[in-house]
């Protein structure tokens, strides 16, 4: 059990060298008001004066202090600039490496000087802690935690949050599982209020780990004594409550020797508590600090091991991923690039070790972007967007020229259904973008890797490789999918085995009274059949035999009706004006006269049109035909523009990816410059190299303790 404390205090001599805060280890906190005599306790317990006295806040910075018991005949020799210094106390500081103090004093001093360093000289505080180890015959092994004193209002330098950060800068200490809280009170202050013993019991309610002192109880009122509060009747402390008598100011400027002031403190306890005496001063709340501390350490030890374990593991997994010293630049390049260049084909292949779960990336991106935006966008495109009634009767009649038309030009379906598949150009270009970018993403997605890290200047040249062979790969992707949507445009295909829609509109158009279809007797085009039908049907019953049978159609291609009314008036005798058809304005009856001459009425550029029941029918089959030919179109374009993108950008990425950055980067002028590392990614490894060290170290210590030690 003995041997527990030391191994603390050589387990806060590893890791205050690294200033590790992850392990938290077994500790005696001290805490209480300002002047409450904290620091007088403390100098009793090593019985040296070494801390800085006076009146008002003094202990300004934290001051770690490890006792270390060394017997008179084992004491450790140590030498200073080369000579042997014999001394049977001695100390040393953190900040000043191996310097050793034998004279107190100095020490002093030093913690003076160091509070100034960092405080500034009036009054100001500093978090950081000063370490302190002091080696002596006459202690007990204890690591203890001196802390500025608890105030009110602001004195000096002091901010206005003083209370505050104190307080803050207590929890701090005190939050630790593994501490014994130290909670100094004065004598002559009603224990009640005791801000101390308050704080302790916010962080340990229980009171499993709060030790209670009571200090100056030789300056209490005359006729009043503490015997109520040190056993425990006014407020029960359960690890206890030590009642210590401090030297006075005066006995500390005369220098009064410890020796002789805890022979005055036993005098005092033995004439004023007689019946307790054996249960306070200082030497008794030595013993139990020590005893609890070491029943501590050994409640805490086991955690510790399996903490520092975890943490080895931790810093070696971290360690080993800044990467060890370069040796061999040049296969270390050629390593990071065709790491690189897998990782990219994996994150587009889906085959990555590091699947995101939170985002689509890669290769599941651009499928949604396939499939989903793009197919989506394509579909809500109308067939007949921005196409109005008007737009299809005017390409119809302009299609026909001077002359009326008999049938539809199919001339008018070729322009009008050219203009709609014009409209599926832009949302293939745009799908072009979308997997550009996401390309373009990936690159960051990959570069994730610690290797990208650790060279900047590497990655950098990567990212701009990448960018710039995706650029490259632009172009020609989009100039495919131009030319997809042109071929479309080159050569409309009404014979195409899916364009049923021509049969099934003209058929509806010209359905008989017992619904039953009429029959085609002549070849040529869907259009014209649809249309010779119609007017087959409308001329069938009104036209004249000639040459001894009905009129065929043959003989309404060669005409018109109009023309068979014209010969008619002609043989009567009588003459008639050309009928004006759709295109042209009708004259009014009333029209003007200049000169004797009639004048025609301007034609307006859009002249108000009036559909007839022929011009009706004749817009709904083109825009019947208009859609069925789109969705054709559509089809395709949504089937052929993925694998466009997928032939001229994705797939020629993949393939050719990992050739392009060796090429570019695996250039010997170069590879010192691409192959400079981090100061970041160097610092966090040294610091990691360190921690591991000390960690290792303090493994090894705990493990030089029997397991009989424990318990």
């Amino acid at each position: 059990m003995e041997g527990l404390i030391p191994v603390i205090n050589k387990l806060q001599d590893v890791f205050n060298t690294v200033g590790a805060e992850a392990i938290q280890l077994p500790q005696i906190v001290v805490i209480g008001n300002q002047s409450s005599g904290k620091s007088s306790v403390i100098e009793s317990l090593v019985g040296k004066d070494f801390l800085p006295r006076g009146t008002g806040i003094v202990t300004r910075r934290p001051t770690i202090l490890q006792l270390v018991y060394v017997r008179k005949e084992d004491r450790e020799s140590h030498t200073q600039d080369g000579k042997f210094i014999p001394a049977e106390e001695w100390a040393k500081f953190l900040h000043t490496k191996e310097k050793v103090y034998s004279d107190f004093e100095e020490v002093r001093r030093e913690i003076e000087r160091e509070t100034e360093r960092m405080s500034g000289t009036n009054k100001g505080i500093c978090l950081e802690p000063i370490n302190i180890k002091i080696f002596s015959p006459h202690v007990v092994n204890l690591t203890l935690i001196d802390l500025p004193g608890m105030t009110k209002v602001p004195v000096g330098d002091q901010p206005p949050d003083i209370e505050m950060q104190i307080r803050d800068l207590c929890f701090y200490y005190i939050t630790n599982p593994n501490s014994v809280i130290l909670a100094v009170t004065a004598a002559n202050t009603d224990f009640a209020t005791s801000e101390a013993l308050k704080l302790a019991r916010e962080v340990d309610p229980d009171g499993r780990r709060t030790l209670a002192v009571i200090t100056k109880l030789d300056l209490m009122d005359a006729g009043t004594d503490a015997m109520e509060v040190l056993c425990g009747r006014v407020i029960p402390v359960k690890l206890g409550i030590i009642g210590v008598v401090n030297r006075s100011q005066a006995d500390i400027n005369n220098k009064k020797e410890m020796a002789d002031a805890h022979r005055d403190e036993a005098s005092f306890l033995q004439k004023k508590y007689p019946s307790i005496a054996s249960r306070n001063g200082t030497p008794y709340l030595a013993k139990t600090l020590n005893r609890l501390l070491m029943h501590h350490i050994r409640d805490c030890l086991p955690e510790l091991k399996t903490r520092i374990n975890v943490l080895i593991a931790q810093f070696q997994s971290l360690l080993s991923s800044f990467g060890e010293p370069v040796d061999d630049k040049a296969q270390l390049l050629l390593q990071i690039i065709t790491k690189f260049a897998s990782a990219y084909c994996s994150t587009i292949e889906g085959t990555s070790k590091n699947i995101e779960t939170t985002e689509l990336c890669g290769g599941a991106r651009i499928c949604y972007i396939f499939h989903e935006t793009f197919g989506r966008t394509l579909e809500s495109i109308d067939p007949l967007g921005g196409l109005s009634t008007r737009d299809v009767l005017t390409a119809i009649r302009n299609a026909t020229g001077p002359r009326p038309s008999l049938f539809v030009p199919e001339v008018s379906f070729e322009l009008l259904v050219k203009r709609q598949i014009r409209r599926l150009e832009e949302p293939s270009l745009r799908c072009v973008e979308l997997v550009h970018e996401e390309m373009q993403r990936m690159i960051q997605h990959c570069g994730t890797q610690q290797e990208m890290l650790r060279f900047p200047k590497l990655h950098e040249k990567i990212v701009d490789v990448v960018t710039n062979l995706l650029r490259k790969r632009l172009p020609p992707t989009n100039t495919m999918v131009e030319n997809l949507v042109a071929v479309e445009l080159a050569y409309i295909n009404t014979k195409h085995p899916d364009f049923t829609e021509a049969h099934l509109a003209h058929r509806s158009l010209t359905e008989g009274g017992s619904g039953e279809p009429r029959q085609l007797t002549t070849t040529g085009s869907n259009l014209t059949k649809t249309f010779l039908e119609r007017q087959n049907e409308e001329t069938k019953s009104s036209a004249p035999e000639l040459n001894g049978g009905p009129w065929k159609i043959s003989n309404f291609i060669r005409g018109s009706k109009l023309e068979m009314n014209a010969d008619k008036g002609s043989e009567q005798g009588t003459s008639s004006l050309p009928s004006s058809g759709p295109n042209s304005a009708v004259p009014s009856p009333s029209h003007s006269r200049k000169g004797g001459i009639n004048l025609l009425p301007e034609v307006p550029e859009q002249p108000v049109m009036k559909l007839s029941a022929r011009e009706q029918r004749d817009c709904e089959v083109i825009e019947r035909l208009i859609r069925s030919y789109f969705m054709i179109v559509r089809k395709n374009i949504q089937d052929s523009t993925p694998k466009a993108i997928m032939h001229f950008l994705v797939n020629y990425i993949k393939d050719n990816l990992q050739s392009e950055l060796v090429s570019q980067l695996y250039k010997r002028e170069e590879i010192e410059t691409l192959l400079e590392e981090s100061e970041h990614i160097a610092a966090r490894r040294k610091e990691a190299s360190e921690m591991l060290q000390a960690l290792q170290r303090a493994s090894q210590i705990i493990g030089e303790i029997r397991e009989t030690h424990l318990w």
